[in-house]
């Protein structure tokens, strides 16, 4: 969270990219538009539902670039080894980018290490729909980071093309959503 702000402070950290950040359109407690979109997890495809997952909890979304760039490849290797303690706090993640799905089903076996999915948006709706383009190259995704409510609502966002933040940021938006709710 940022200094002086709780659950739903939108910072934007500059990493000298020449690729400027754009904000998180969605404001803290608007409805997380729903989608349906071709995932894959541990190299095995299927049809990801936003409603379906938020109905057994919170959703981490993250929007990342590229799969197989440096960065995304962190910010994968990152959210797999803490998958372990994101559903401890009965939570869900997914990743979304533009890359085809064949491109998708490779990086979460080998990024994601099998231990959460990725959706691919190769027509960008998803993008469009969370304002999560890159400014300077709209055909790719910002790195900008959700937590979803399970009645749909955005509890948290984050927004910064260095991937070292997210997880973080996500597990202790987690972790105040669960102790505002009287869960353990």
């Amino acid at each position: 969270m940022r200094a002086g702000g709780g659950v739903g402070a939108t910072p934007c950290v500059s990493t000298g990219s020449s690729a400027a950040p754009a904000a998180a359109a969605l404001d803290v407690g608007e409805r997380a538009p729903d989608f349906r979109a071709a995932a894959a997890l541990a190299g095995k495809p299927f049809t990801f539902s936003l409603a379906e997952s938020l109905a057994r909890g919170p959703v981490v979304l993250y929007f990342f670039p590229a799969a197989f760039t440096e960065g995304c490849t962190i910010e994968a290797h990152e959210f797999a080894e803490a998958t372990p303690k994101i559903e401890a706090l009965g939570a869900s993640v997914i990743g979304v980018s533009t890359d085809d799905i064949e491109t998708l089903t490779r990086f979460s076996v080998q990024a994601c290490q099998g231990k959460f999915p990725v959706a691919s948006d190769a027509g960008r709706s998803i993008v469009k729909a969370y304002d999560a383009a890159m400014m300077t190259r709209p055909d790719y995704a910002n790195r900008v980071s959700y937590v979803i409510a399970p009645n749909g609502s955005v509890l948290y966002t984050y927004t910064s093309l260095n991937p070292s933040k997210h997880v973080e940021r996500m597990l202790e938006a987690l972790r105040q959503w669960q102790q505002a709710n009287g869960r353990k």
